[in-house]
């Protein structure tokens, strides 16, 4: 005996499709894309201005660890500028920084480890941030470039990080 399944088939909503531009609901605007890309190179004339405020802000974060000592505060504190810079170093055009700033966060990240930190490490991380601006070094690309961040990173690494 044979039972025959009567059924449905269903074909469901694909919202994402809509929401991503597959539909003519919730399409991406290339005028809108277009304006958004002219606002930002009107705002790049800016960015390094507003990376050495970046660079300044991580640096002093550095100088109240140094006099403050480390403390949870003063460590969240660095993190959180380093972690910026880690936003915006490839915003900025300085993929570099992006990289360095990633393996401070790396090595600060856990909080518990904080406390034990090799200030000198962060010292030479916030350094070479300070040098790729200096020297115009924005990728890793660049021979000193690649050669500094790959030692700062293995540092990094080697620390359990």
């Amino acid at each position: 005996m044979s039972q025959q399944n009567s059924g449905h088939f269903i074909q469901p909503n694909n919202a994402l499709r809509l929401k991503v531009g597959g539909g003519r609901l919730g399409a991406i605007d290339p005028a809108a894309i277009a304006k958004a890309e002219a606002a930002l190179k009107s705002l790049a004339s800016n960015f390094s201005q507003w990376l050495n405020d970046e660079i300044v802000k991580l640096d002093a974060a550095r100088q109240q660890v140094k006099t403050t000592g480390v403390t949870p505060e003063t460590m969240e504190n660095l993190y959180l500028r380093a972690h910026d810079l880690k936003g915006l170093g490839t915003t900025y055009g300085y993929q570099l920084i992006t990289r360095i700033a990633g393996s401070l966060c790396r090595m600060i990240d856990d909080k518990e480890k904080r406390a034990t930190v090799q200030l000198e490490l962060v010292d030479a991380h916030i350094d070479a941030i300070k040098a790729a601006v200096r020297d115009d070094i924005k990728s890793d690309e660049h021979a000193v470039g690649r050669v500094l961040v790959e030692e700062l990173e293995r540092r990094v690494k080697a620390m359990g990080a």
